[in-house]
């Protein structure tokens, strides 16, 4: 490593010792959402979280060594949004691996930054939400009886497609959402045969089902006859 590179640390391998002060991690973390929310990753600083605070940077650091370890602690506790899938059978796991990507959509919607910083961290900086709800989906592939050592990859197929799908979504709702208009005004304005009477909302939601349920398609062609569960429970 060059001696003047600074590597990022992780919150998650070293022992919390909650402070006998008035602030508490958990309110950082919930204004560091909320800031995040309104204005992006690129505006987040340990100052600017301390005016909103109404705290000084020491404050904060007594909590976390830097800004990586907020994005961190924001990232762990969005994915403590999701209910992570606790029923696993062969009969129903598209079902519920259906279910988990459609919720992990949802709170990526919710939070517009999270999907690109979720390939920026590595397994150390995974915290205890993530991996509840990673355990769970991968639950779901091993009760369905994916080929030995495929389970990891199969549901990593699967997430990848929810994040990238739904990172790129949120990027175009943000657009939108900049441009002060409605979404179906804004439409029409930039694609001249968008109907108008077309739902634009339903339009997006058609599309995330329609590659969610080919990707659970593909994922089912790999279990053995009898393993697989013909339902489509998006409703492709």
């Amino acid at each position: 490593m060059p001696a003047d590179a600074k590597p990022i640390t992780s919150v998650w391998t070293r022992p919390h010792r909650p402070q006998r002060e008035q602030l508490t991690r958990e309110q950082i973390v919930t204004a560091t959402i909320e800031l995040l929310d309104a204005e992006g990753v690129e505006a987040l600083s340990m100052r600017k979280l301390g005016t909103r605070l109404k705290a000084g940077a020491t404050s904060l650091y007594r909590h976390v060594a830097n800004r990586d370890e907020l994005i961190q602690l924001a990232v762990d506790d969005v994915f403590g949004e999701l209910d992570p899938p606790v029923t696993a059978t062969h009969r129903t796991w598209r079902t519920a691996a259906a279910r988990a990507a459609i919720d992990l959509r949802a709170m990526v919607l919710r939070h517009p930054w999270v999907g690109p910083e979720l390939g920026q961290v590595g397994l150390l900086h995974v915290g205890p939400n993530a991996v509840r709800m990673t355990s769970g989906l991968l639950a779901q592939f091993q009760a369905a009886g994916f080929p030995a050592g495929e389970e990891d990859q199969a549901a990593g197929a699967l997430m990848s497609y929810v994040v990238g799908i739904a990172t790129s979504e949120a990027a175009y709702l943000s657009l939108v959402a900049r441009s002060g208009v409605p979404e179906r005004e804004w439409l029409s304005g930039h694609s001249p045969d968008f109907g108008k009477e077309v739902d634009p909302r339903q339009v997006r939601e058609d599309r995330f089902a329609y590659g969610l349920d080919r990707m659970l398609d593909g994922l089912a062609s790999r279990l053995a006859p009898g393993h697989d569960c013909a339902s489509h429970p998006t409703g492709r």
